[in-house]
C-alpha cells in the first residue's frame, strides 16, 4: 500500500497529496488514526480522505487501514535494503534477494481481481496482440511474446518507438496493445498508446497507479514495487512486470479449457527434438 501511495501520489489531486504525504511520513500512527486525526494532520476535509482511499482502489477508510495496517506486518519478513560499495557477495545476494521477494509479495497483494478479468476478456476478443516497451520494459514485452504466441493469436513485440509508431497506426479495433512502463511516463510509449487508440485497438498497460499510462489505458494491471536500484536495473519493477504478464497469459491459458491445453502441448512437442535425452 505505500509503495501504491507513492506511485499515485503525482496523479492525486493536490488536498489528496496533502492526505499521501501524512500517511507517508507516518505510516504507522495513520493506521491508529480516525478519519478526523488525519484529516486535521493533512489539513483537508474528511470527504477529502475518503476520496484519497477510493483514488486507491479502497471502498473506504476502514479498508484503506486495513490494507495498510497488513502492508506494515508484513514488513519484518523481506523488506528493502539499499546496496552499498562495503557489502559482501552474500550480503548483496540477500538484500537483492529479499527485495525481489519483498516486491513479488507485494503485487500478489496488488492484484485486481476485476482489472484481471478484463484483460483476460480484452485478449480472447482480439485477434492479435501486439506488445510495446522500452529500454528494461522492452525485455518484458519480448520476454512476454514468447509466452502469448503459443496461445494461438500472432504476438509480436516492438522495442524501436519509431517501429512501435508505424505499427500501432495500422492496428484496428480486433487488435490488443499491451504496453509496459515502469513509470508510465515515456513519451515515446505514451505517444504510440495515442496513436493505437487512434486506431480503434484496445489496450492493456502494465504500469504504475494513476499514471499517465494507466489514466489513457482500457485495463491498467498496475506494479507497484519501491525500486531502489535504479542506478544499476530496475530489477524489482521489471520481476514484477513478468510476473504479472505471467499471470495474464496463464490466466487465458487457463480459461481456454482442453482446446488451449493441447494447443500449448503442440507447441512443445514441436520443439522436443531439440533437446537431447
Amino acid at each position: 500500500m505505500l509503495s501504491k501511495i507513492k506511485a499515485a501520489r503525482s496523479g492525486l489531486r493536490k488536498s489528496e497529496q496533502k492526505v499521501a504525504d501524512a500517511v507517508i511520513e507516518d505510516p504507522d500512527e495513520a493506521v491508529q488514526s480516525s478519519i478526523h486525526a488525519i484529516a486535521t494532520r493533512a489539513k483537508v476535509s474528511e470527504p477529502t480522505v475518503i476520496r484519497f482511499c477510493r483514488a486507491l482502489d479502497c471502498v473506504g477508510f476502514q479498508q484503506f487501514k486495513l490494507k495498510l495496517a497488513q502492508d506494515l506486518a508484513r514488513r519484518g519478513t523481506f523488506f528493502y535494503q539499499d546496496v552499498t560499495a562495503q557489502d559482501t557477495s552474500k550480503q548483496l545476494a540477500s538484500k537483492l534477494l529479499d527485495g525481489a521477494i519483498a516486491s513479488l509479495v507485494q503485487i500478489r497483494d496488488q492484484i485486481n481481481e476485476e482489472s484481471l478479468d478484463r484483460a483476460i476478456a480484452l485478449y480472447e476478443a482480439c485477434s492479435r496482440v501486439e506488445l510495446y516497451g522500452s529500454g528494461g520494459s522492452a525485455v518484458v514485452a519480448e520476454d512476454a511474446q514468447l509466452k502469448f504466441f503459443r496461445l494461438g493469436k500472432p504476438a509480436i513485440a516492438y522495442s524501436d518507438p519509431h517501429i512501435q509508431h508505424a505499427a500501432a497506426a495500422l492496428l484496428d479495433r480486433d487488435a490488443l496493445v499491451i504496453a509496459v512502463s515502469h513509470s508510465g511516463r515515456s513519451s515515446d510509449i505514451l505517444k504510440t498508446v495515442e496513436i493505437a487508440r487512434a486506431a480503434r485497438a484496445k489496450v492493456i498497460s502494465v504500469t504504475a497507479t494513476r499514471s499517465p499510462l494507466a489514466q489513457c489505458s482500457d485495463v491498467a494491471l498496475t506494479v507497484d514495487v519501491n525500486e531502489d536500484s535504479d542506478i544499476f536495473s530496475p530489477v524489482k519493477s521489471r520481476l514484477g512486470q513478468m510476473v504479472v504478464l505471467d499471470v495474464l497469459a496463464v490466466g487465458v491459458a487457463v480459461r481456454g479449457g482442453e482446446h488451449m491445453l493441447e494447443q500449448l502441448a503442440r507447441a512443445r512437442r514441436a520443439i522436443d527434438f531439440k533437446f537431447v535425452q
